[in-house]
């Protein structure tokens, strides 16, 4: 039976069950009836009655007449949690490249765009055309990161809250703030901390080690405090030794007994630090109840990066190290065909894919398909998303790969996605969609 066959027997049914389906067992949420393969895979029946997942029974065992549709062993995953994103930034490589892919040219690049081109039309569209691609690849939330230095605050927040309602049947989206720690030192910085907590978004920001760090952290976690917001940080993007804001931030957490969320991003330098000091970050990042976000792909594009010479690291953080201790650790794509990142296309199973082989996720796979889903929808306090459980929306990608050395070396891009039970369309948008942007500066539409 073709792809386009079994979409059209499912989108006629408010019941059937789908034999033979193969679940990573770590995403089951009752384990105790299955038994798992060597690859950690669970063989499952799952009814699907009125959009949510009604039965799971080891295979072979259901008794029902409902339409049966046999998956032949395709592994099957509950929609991908996209944790760190740069919607706002997107789809700009053509226009605004960074022809050496430093970090410094990326920083410079994007800022020259976004002085010029980052009015609301332009920043819509973009990250419009991002979340066509996320929800077509089978994507259910996303965080996105949005610069809000001075008045781009106001454009891209607007932006995003009229995504935000307009997808909401479609994806769970979430906003994150993001400036230079130092910025919340100013009355700029208070008013954007007063504008995140009126739209219910994340407190975030880039930090980096000087000698004022301590003082800018109190105050960004005094305004967390007082607003109850979250906080999630861009943490020591670089390969320098003594950059250890993660350190520092996780010291801060506890000088604040601070009780929300936490999410660090990146972390890359943790990498090419001492055994000592890797060995009091960790404790220090388990006592803070940090969550840590690696994006493999991105930072394996811009770390170590010098002309002439070949790369010597790969840029993530120590995944295995936190996961030993006990640390949440995610994975996300980070960076979209923008100066930071000059490819990717919004895919969590490309993140996953590129994530295995960077980062040694596989000799054994273990649970790392949490970082995916799971682990990536807790720390966006999404305790329903992420998993596969009786009760929960059927929200899942089909995959005709049987083993994971299949579903990791080809593009699946005959993936089927469900969302409450029904086959969506999977068709990607076009890049000629992003053609016709009005390419109009912000000085020539009064914007500056």
């Amino acid at each position: 039976m073709s792809n386009s066959e079994l979409s059209k027997i499912i989108e006629s049914q408010k019941k059937y069950w789908l034999k033979n389906a193969q679940i990573p067992f770590c995403l089951l949420e009752n384990t105790s009836l299955f038994t798992q393969s060597k690859e950690g895979l669970c063989l499952v029946d799952l009814e699907i009655a009125d959009g949510k997942i009604a039965t799971i029974l080891a295979a072979g065992n259901h008794l029902e007449d409902s339409p049966q549709l046999d998956l032949k062993k395709g592994i099957v995953f509950p929609c991908f949690v996209d944790a760190h994103t740069h919607l706002d930034k997107g789809h700009i490589w053509e226009r605004t490249p960074n022809p050496n892919s430093t970090f410094d040219g990326a920083l410079n690049a994007a800022r020259a765009d976004a002085a010029q081109y980052w009015q609301a039309e332009d920043v819509y569209r973009r990250m419009e055309f991002g979340l066509k691609c996320s929800y077509a690849h089978g994507t259910k939330a996303i965080r996105t990161h949005i610069d809000s230095f001075g008045e781009q605050a106001e454009i891209s927040f607007n932006v995003f809250q009229n995504l935000q309602k307009q997808w909401q049947n479609k994806l769970i989206m979430q906003g994150v703030c993001l400036v230079s720690l130092d910025y919340f030192q100013t009355c700029a910085g208070v008013a954007l901390a007063d504008k995140i907590k009126n739209i219910k978004g994340i407190l975030g920001c880039v930090l980096y080690v000087n000698p004022e760090l301590d003082a800018q952290l109190d105050t960004i976690f005094s305004l967390a405090t007082e607003r109850n917001l979250d906080l999630d940080f861009h943490a020591d993007e670089n390969n320098d030794p003594d950059s250890i804001c993660l350190q520092r931030i996780a010291t801060a957490a506890l000088r604040h007994k601070f009780t929300g969320k936490i999410t660090c991003g990146h972390c890359c330098s943790l990498a090419v630090q001492s055994p000592e000091v890797v060995a009091k970050t960790l404790d220090l990042v388990k006592a803070a109840n940090i969550s840590v976000i690696s994006l493999p792909m991105c930072n394996l594009f811009l770390q170590d990066r010098q002309a002439g010479q070949t790369p010597f690291w790969r840029g993530v953080t120590l995944v295995h190290e936190f996961k030993e201790k006990g640390i949440p650790v995610a994975f996300a794509s980070d960076n979209c065909r923008d100066p930071f990142y000059g490819f990717g296309d919004h895919d969590m199973w490309q993140v996953m894919q590129q994530s295995v082989q960077i980062a040694h996720l596989n000799s054994p796979y273990t649970d790392w398909w949490n970082s995916f889903t799971k682990t990536a929808a807790d720390l966006m306090g999404l305790p329903e998303v992420g998993r596969i459980g009786v009760g929960l929306p059927a929200d899942l990608v089909l995959f005709k790969a049987r083993y994971f050395s299949e579903l990791l070396s080809r593009s699946q891009h005959d993936r089927i996605v469900l969302r409450e039970g029904k086959a969506i369309d999977t068709t990607l948008p076009d890049y000629s969609e992003l053609d016709d942007l009005v390419l109009v500066s912000k000085r020539e539409d009064g914007l500056d």
